[in-house]
């Protein structure tokens, strides 16, 4: 019989954490040490979100509770709502469920609604990529939130430590141990190009992969913002195929998925919709992009170690440490139409990714273990 020495809790409320926690979840599932538990909420039970629950079911781990807290409504009356039912929720779930150590990652509104949930039941929490600092995103504060209310650290540069320091007063238990998302991408297995292709039926055509989300601190820029794009999509599907990763959950998250419909009802030859890679196949097209286009974190952390320039558009991650794959815009369609052209040129990235380091997954676990033996 074996003896379970620690037991530990992983929150994930999208695709896009899940996807990240999946270095870590392989070694703690491989490790007798631990008892995992999954702890599904957010976008993973939600059919409009493409109900990526399955995925995690998908990748054979036992444990899954999935708690359902979720609103279609996304103005900001809806998100403040699915706010508090999730802490509502989450209020009964610490109430019957407890833990060693719950990890938590990131910024989400769902994921603060969690977290902050715990405080009064002593919840104690791990934070992944704390520190960091997104201007045009209210998730800005949601992480401040989570790292005040989190017992160890796990930022992904030297930089974000120092913030997390200053954020929380204390430089224990904060440990640089860079990206999640990349550990172990070295020897990462990647598809034929045109095994990829024929899966998720992209021609053999130059493509840009592209994801937006809205911008959240302004959010009544978004009509304007979302008609911006559609028109740089529409100028640039004349040279290059679009794929397109669908907006999460998001204040105003539908004007840009309604956008992106638009777009392919215009041209439906150019374009290919996707509600979710998952991680893998998310790797094998951005190998297989000419760039990357749009405003999300993963093309700041994860592009430059594809050799992929990304355009990086809008304020939504202004103040993101970034390497020098990236190349910023204003959320105007000529100043997106002149990046594009400026990065067509440009070829394959060959500098250092900031975010990357070896072997994150087993440093985080060698030192929760030290945690639990103090």
């Amino acid at each position: 019989m074996e003896f379970i020495e620690m037991k530990i809790g992983i929150l994930t409320s999208s695709r896009a954490d899940f996807g990240i926690y999946l270095p870590l979840l392989k070694k703690l599932k491989e490790d007798s040490f631990f008892d995992l538990t999954i702890v599904a909420f957010g976008t993973h039970g939600s059919p409009y979100h493409g109900e990526t629950i399955s995925e995690i079911q998908e990748t054979g781990f036992k444990n899954i509770d999935l708690i359902q807290s979720l609103l279609l409504n996304d103005n900001p009356n809806g998100i403040s709502t699915s706010y508090g039912l999730t802490v509502t929720k989450f209020a009964d779930y610490w109430t019957e469920n407890s833990f060693d150590l719950v990890f938590c990652l990131g910024d989400r509104f769902e994921m603060s609604a969690a977290v902050q949930a715990g405080i009064p039941f002593g919840v104690k929490f791990a934070h992944i990529h704390g520190g960091e600092t997104t201007l045009g995103a209210i998730d800005n504060i949601y992480r401040h939130q989570i790292t005040l209310a989190s017992t160890i650290h796990f930022p992904s540069t030297e930089a974000y430590k120092k913030k997390i320091v200053a954020i929380i007063d204390d430089d224990e238990h904060v440990y640089n141990v860079g990206s999640l998302s990349l550990d172990g991408i070295e020897e990462f297995q990647f598809v034929d190009e045109n095994v990829f292709r024929t899966k998720f039926e992209i021609p053999d055509k130059p493509y840009v992969l592209i994801t937006f989300h809205p911008e959240t601190v302004n959010p009544e820029k978004n009509e304007e913002y979302a008609l911006e794009m559609k028109s740089a999509l529409s100028d640039i599907s004349n040279e290059y195929f679009l794929v397109v990763t669908m907006p999460n959950a998001d204040t105003n998250g539908k004007i840009f998925r309604s956008a992106f419909v638009e777009v392919q009802n215009e041209i439906p030859e150019q374009i290919l919709c996707i509600e979710s890679f998952g991680k893998d196949n998310y790797f094998n097209a951005i190998k297989y992009s000419e760039f990357l286009l749009g405003n999300t974190s993963s093309g700041i952390i994860e592009a430059a170690s594809f050799g992929k320039y990304v355009i990086n558009v809008g304020n939504r991650q202004k103040g993101r440490a970034r390497s020098d794959n990236v190349i910023d815009c204003d959320f105007k369609f000529k100043t997106i139409c002149r990046a594009i052209e400026e990065v067509s040129k440009y070829g394959q990235f060959e500098g250092e990714n900031i975010y990357r380091n070896s072997n994150t997954a087993i440093n985080i676990i060698d030192i929760i273990k030290k945690y639990n033996i103090n």
